[in-house]
Protein backbone atom coordinates (compact mmCIF):
# COMPACT_ATOMS: atom_id res chain seq x y z
CA UNK A 1 0.00 0.00 0.00
CA UNK A 2 1.33 3.47 -1.16
CA UNK A 3 1.87 5.86 1.61
CA UNK A 4 0.00 9.35 1.85
CA UNK A 5 3.10 11.87 1.62
CA UNK A 6 0.84 13.58 3.73
CA UNK A 7 1.26 11.41 6.51
CA UNK A 8 4.84 11.63 5.97
CA UNK A 9 5.06 15.10 6.68
CA UNK A 10 2.10 16.43 9.11
CA UNK A 11 0.83 14.72 12.16
CA UNK A 12 -2.43 15.81 13.83
CA UNK A 13 -2.70 16.47 17.84
CA UNK A 14 -4.62 13.86 18.52
CA UNK A 15 -1.82 11.38 16.38
CA UNK A 16 0.87 12.77 18.46
CA UNK A 17 -1.19 12.36 22.11
CA UNK A 18 -1.54 8.70 21.06
CA UNK A 19 2.57 8.70 19.92
CA UNK A 20 3.84 10.42 23.29
CA UNK A 21 1.77 7.95 25.29
CA UNK A 22 3.19 5.00 23.10
CA UNK A 23 6.40 2.70 23.85
CA UNK A 24 8.50 4.62 21.56
CA UNK A 25 7.28 8.26 21.76
CA UNK A 26 8.82 10.79 19.26
CA UNK A 27 11.63 13.07 20.12
CA UNK A 28 9.18 16.79 19.78
CA UNK A 29 11.11 19.71 19.30
CA UNK A 30 9.55 23.46 20.00
CA UNK A 31 10.65 26.10 17.84
CA UNK A 32 9.32 28.96 19.20
CA UNK A 33 10.16 31.82 16.74
CA UNK A 34 8.84 34.49 14.48
CA UNK A 35 10.64 37.71 12.90
CA UNK A 36 10.58 40.26 14.94
CA UNK A 37 10.11 38.57 18.18
CA UNK A 38 13.27 37.53 21.07
CA UNK A 39 11.09 35.72 23.61
CA UNK A 40 10.93 31.82 21.90
CA UNK A 41 12.42 30.45 24.78
CA UNK A 42 10.64 32.85 27.75
CA UNK A 43 7.19 31.36 25.58
CA UNK A 44 8.42 27.72 26.15
CA UNK A 45 9.50 28.32 29.38
CA UNK A 46 6.15 29.41 30.48
CA UNK A 47 4.18 26.42 28.95
CA UNK A 48 4.75 23.88 25.62
CA UNK A 49 3.62 20.10 24.92
CA UNK A 50 5.16 17.87 27.39
CA UNK A 51 8.53 16.71 27.33
CA UNK A 52 9.05 19.23 24.29
CA UNK A 53 13.32 20.36 23.97
CA UNK A 54 13.60 23.96 22.90
CA UNK A 55 15.40 24.39 19.83
CA UNK A 56 16.61 28.05 19.15
CA UNK A 57 16.16 29.06 15.09
CA UNK A 58 18.80 31.64 15.31
CA UNK A 59 21.67 29.80 16.88
CA UNK A 60 21.01 26.21 16.46
CA UNK A 61 19.02 26.49 12.79
CA UNK A 62 21.55 29.05 11.07
CA UNK A 63 25.13 29.79 10.53
CA UNK A 64 26.38 33.41 10.95
CA UNK A 65 24.31 35.55 8.69
CA UNK A 66 26.26 37.77 6.59
CA UNK A 67 25.21 39.91 3.11
CA UNK A 68 27.18 37.00 1.18
CA UNK A 69 25.54 34.31 2.77
CA UNK A 70 21.94 35.50 4.07
CA UNK A 71 20.34 36.04 7.13
CA UNK A 72 19.36 32.34 7.73
CA UNK A 73 22.54 30.41 5.96
CA UNK A 74 22.36 26.69 6.38
CA UNK A 75 24.43 25.55 9.80
CA UNK A 76 27.42 23.56 9.97
CA UNK A 77 26.81 19.96 9.62
CA UNK A 78 28.80 19.17 12.90
CA UNK A 79 27.65 21.38 15.25
CA UNK A 80 23.31 21.16 13.54
CA UNK A 81 24.70 17.24 14.20
CA UNK A 82 25.73 17.93 18.06
CA UNK A 83 22.89 20.17 18.60
CA UNK A 84 20.38 17.45 17.30
CA UNK A 85 22.15 14.95 19.73
CA UNK A 86 21.43 17.26 22.28
CA UNK A 87 17.86 17.00 21.72
CA UNK A 88 17.50 13.25 22.14
CA UNK A 89 17.50 12.80 17.93
CA UNK A 90 18.81 9.13 16.97
CA UNK A 91 17.84 7.46 13.78
CA UNK A 92 15.32 5.24 14.75
CA UNK A 93 13.29 8.32 16.51
CA UNK A 94 10.34 9.86 14.75
CA UNK A 95 11.09 13.38 14.91
CA UNK A 96 7.94 15.92 15.67
CA UNK A 97 8.40 19.84 15.64
CA UNK A 98 6.08 22.72 16.07
CA UNK A 99 5.61 26.39 16.64
CA UNK A 100 3.17 28.77 17.44
CA UNK A 101 2.87 30.10 13.57
CA UNK A 102 0.62 27.63 11.85
CA UNK A 103 4.58 25.75 11.58
CA UNK A 104 6.40 28.21 9.15
CA UNK A 105 9.18 28.04 11.48
CA UNK A 106 9.23 24.63 12.67
CA UNK A 107 9.37 23.89 8.98
CA UNK A 108 12.79 25.42 9.47
CA UNK A 109 13.98 22.17 11.38
CA UNK A 110 11.89 19.65 9.50
CA UNK A 111 13.67 20.50 6.12
CA UNK A 112 17.20 20.32 8.22
CA UNK A 113 17.02 16.99 9.52
CA UNK A 114 15.02 15.58 6.18
CA UNK A 115 17.93 17.29 4.06
CA UNK A 116 20.76 15.93 6.21
CA UNK A 117 19.19 12.13 6.20
CA UNK A 118 16.43 11.44 8.50
CA UNK A 119 13.23 10.14 7.29
CA UNK A 120 10.48 10.23 9.56
CA UNK A 121 10.18 14.06 11.17
CA UNK A 122 6.78 15.46 10.80
CA UNK A 123 5.00 18.80 11.88
CA UNK A 124 2.43 19.41 14.27
CA UNK A 125 -0.26 19.90 11.80
CA UNK A 126 -1.38 23.54 13.66
CA UNK A 127 0.89 23.63 16.19
CA UNK A 128 0.77 24.65 19.89
CA UNK A 129 -2.78 25.77 18.95
CA UNK A 130 -4.10 22.98 17.61
CA UNK A 131 -2.47 20.69 20.56
CA UNK A 132 -4.74 23.23 23.02
CA UNK A 133 -7.67 23.26 21.23
CA UNK A 134 -7.63 19.67 21.09
CA UNK A 135 -7.66 20.02 25.08
CA UNK A 136 -4.41 18.64 25.53
CA UNK A 137 -2.12 19.72 28.52
CA UNK A 138 1.01 22.00 28.46
CA UNK A 139 3.80 21.96 31.01
CA UNK A 140 6.21 24.98 32.21
CA UNK A 141 9.88 24.86 32.98
CA UNK A 142 12.97 23.17 30.50
CA UNK A 143 13.21 19.91 29.35
CA UNK A 144 16.81 17.65 29.22
CA UNK A 145 16.43 14.75 27.13
CA UNK A 146 19.01 11.72 26.85
CA UNK A 147 21.36 12.94 24.59
CA UNK A 148 20.31 10.93 20.68
CA UNK A 149 23.32 9.54 18.31
CA UNK A 150 22.21 10.49 15.26
CA UNK A 151 24.82 10.66 12.03
CA UNK A 152 23.60 13.79 9.85
CA UNK A 153 24.83 13.23 5.68
CA UNK A 154 23.35 16.35 4.31
CA UNK A 155 21.68 16.19 0.39
CA UNK A 156 18.79 14.22 1.01
CA UNK A 157 16.72 17.23 0.19
CA UNK A 158 17.15 19.34 -2.73
CA UNK A 159 18.85 23.01 -2.43
CA UNK A 160 19.85 25.64 -5.29
CA UNK A 161 22.02 28.81 -5.53
CA UNK A 162 21.98 32.08 -6.49
CA UNK A 163 23.84 31.19 -9.83
CA UNK A 164 20.87 28.11 -10.41
CA UNK A 165 17.89 30.53 -9.07
CA UNK A 166 18.72 33.31 -11.59
CA UNK A 167 18.88 30.33 -14.44
CA UNK A 168 15.64 28.20 -13.52
CA UNK A 169 13.75 26.77 -16.18
CA UNK A 170 11.52 25.61 -14.16
CA UNK A 171 8.53 27.43 -11.15
CA UNK A 172 10.28 29.77 -8.65
CA UNK A 173 8.71 29.94 -5.89
CA UNK A 174 8.74 33.52 -3.30
CA UNK A 175 7.07 32.73 -0.49
CA UNK A 176 7.22 35.69 0.76
CA UNK A 177 4.29 38.02 1.45
CA UNK A 178 3.10 39.30 -2.15
CA UNK A 179 3.39 43.33 -0.95
CA UNK A 180 7.34 42.48 -0.40
CA UNK A 181 7.74 40.18 -3.65
CA UNK A 182 5.76 43.57 -5.87
CA UNK A 183 8.38 45.73 -3.78
CA UNK A 184 6.15 47.93 -1.89
CA UNK A 185 7.81 47.34 1.38
CA UNK A 186 10.67 45.81 2.42
CA UNK A 187 11.25 45.93 5.85
CA UNK A 188 14.66 43.58 6.43
CA UNK A 189 16.47 43.56 3.33
CA UNK A 190 18.42 45.72 1.40
CA UNK A 191 16.95 46.07 -1.64
CA UNK A 192 13.05 45.55 -2.60
CA UNK A 193 11.14 43.28 -5.87
CA UNK A 194 11.85 39.65 -6.10
CA UNK A 195 13.79 37.43 -8.44
CA UNK A 196 12.91 37.91 -11.80
CA UNK A 197 10.60 35.43 -13.53
CA UNK A 198 10.10 34.42 -9.79
CA UNK A 199 5.75 33.64 -9.29
CA UNK A 200 4.25 35.19 -6.25
CA UNK A 201 3.37 32.06 -3.59
CA UNK A 202 2.83 33.31 -0.40
CA UNK A 203 4.02 30.80 2.41
CA UNK A 204 0.29 32.28 4.39
CA UNK A 205 -1.71 30.97 1.83
CA UNK A 206 -0.68 27.20 2.72
CA UNK A 207 -2.84 27.28 5.73
CA UNK A 208 -6.47 27.79 6.76
CA UNK A 209 -7.69 29.93 9.19
CA UNK A 210 -7.10 27.80 12.45
CA UNK A 211 -3.53 27.58 11.52
CA UNK A 212 -3.72 24.08 9.81
CA UNK A 213 -2.40 22.95 6.45
CA UNK A 214 -5.33 23.09 4.10
CA UNK A 215 -6.53 19.79 2.45
CA UNK A 216 -4.76 17.70 -0.01
CA UNK A 217 -7.40 18.92 -2.76
CA UNK A 218 -7.07 22.46 -1.60
CA UNK A 219 -3.14 22.34 -1.89
CA UNK A 220 -2.98 20.50 -5.18
CA UNK A 221 -5.42 23.77 -6.32
CA UNK A 222 -2.75 26.12 -4.84
CA UNK A 223 0.01 24.85 -6.94
CA UNK A 224 -2.01 23.85 -10.14
CA UNK A 225 -0.33 25.30 -13.24
CA UNK A 226 3.47 24.87 -11.97
CA UNK A 227 5.87 23.87 -14.61
CA UNK A 228 9.02 21.66 -14.80
CA UNK A 229 11.60 21.43 -11.67
CA UNK A 230 10.03 23.63 -8.22
CA UNK A 231 12.24 25.45 -6.33
CA UNK A 232 11.71 27.84 -3.79
CA UNK A 233 12.65 30.92 -1.80
CA UNK A 234 11.34 33.65 0.79
CA UNK A 235 13.69 36.02 2.59
CA UNK A 236 15.89 34.05 3.98
CA UNK A 237 14.63 30.43 3.81
CA UNK A 238 12.82 29.94 6.47
CA UNK A 239 9.17 30.13 5.69
CA UNK A 240 10.02 28.42 1.73
CA UNK A 241 10.76 25.72 4.07
CA UNK A 242 7.08 25.84 5.01
CA UNK A 243 6.11 25.25 1.16
CA UNK A 244 8.73 23.04 0.36
CA UNK A 245 6.75 21.27 3.19
CA UNK A 246 3.80 21.92 1.48
CA UNK A 247 4.44 20.36 -1.72
CA UNK A 248 5.85 17.31 -0.21
CA UNK A 249 2.48 16.79 1.66
CA UNK A 250 0.77 16.65 -1.91
CA UNK A 251 4.05 14.53 -3.55
CA UNK A 252 6.20 17.00 -5.61
CA UNK A 253 9.71 17.59 -4.26
CA UNK A 254 11.05 21.01 -4.51
CA UNK A 255 14.20 22.19 -3.66
CA UNK A 256 15.12 25.42 -1.49
CA UNK A 257 17.44 28.45 -1.97
CA UNK A 258 18.63 28.92 1.22
CA UNK A 259 20.43 32.17 0.89
CA UNK A 260 16.79 33.44 -0.49
CA UNK A 261 16.56 37.36 -0.77
CA UNK A 262 18.74 38.14 1.80
CA UNK A 263 21.67 36.65 0.26
CA UNK A 264 20.04 37.97 -3.45
CA UNK A 265 19.14 41.41 -2.40
CA UNK A 266 23.27 41.85 -0.77
CA UNK A 267 24.61 41.40 -4.33
CA UNK A 268 24.13 44.43 -6.39
CA UNK A 269 25.01 42.67 -9.71
CA UNK A 270 21.94 40.52 -9.20
CA UNK A 271 18.93 42.19 -10.57
CA UNK A 272 14.98 42.64 -8.70
CA UNK A 273 12.19 42.82 -10.39
CA UNK A 274 8.85 44.70 -8.70
CA UNK A 275 5.66 44.87 -9.84
CA UNK A 276 2.19 43.08 -10.17
CA UNK A 277 2.77 39.38 -8.73
CA UNK A 278 2.90 36.42 -11.22
CA UNK A 279 1.13 33.57 -9.84
CA UNK A 280 0.49 30.24 -11.00
CA UNK A 281 -2.60 29.23 -12.25
CA UNK A 282 -4.47 28.06 -8.92
CA UNK A 283 -3.69 31.16 -6.96
CA UNK A 284 -4.81 34.65 -7.55
CA UNK A 285 -2.73 37.50 -7.49
CA UNK A 286 -3.16 39.11 -4.05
Amino acid sequence: MTRDPRDTVLVDAEGLAAALAGDEPPVLLDVRWALGQTDGHEQYLAGHVPGAVFVDLDTELAGPASPQDGRHPLPDLARLEADARRWGVSAERTVVAYDAVGGTSAARVWWLLRWAGLTDVRLLDGGLAAWTAAGFPLEAGSVTPEPGDVVLVPGSLPTIDADEAAAWTGSLLDARAAERYRGEVEPVDPRAGHIPGALSVPTAGNLGADGTFLPDERLRERFAGLVGPVAVYCGSGVTAAHEVAALASIGVEAALYPGSWSQWSNDPARPAETGEAATPSGIAAS
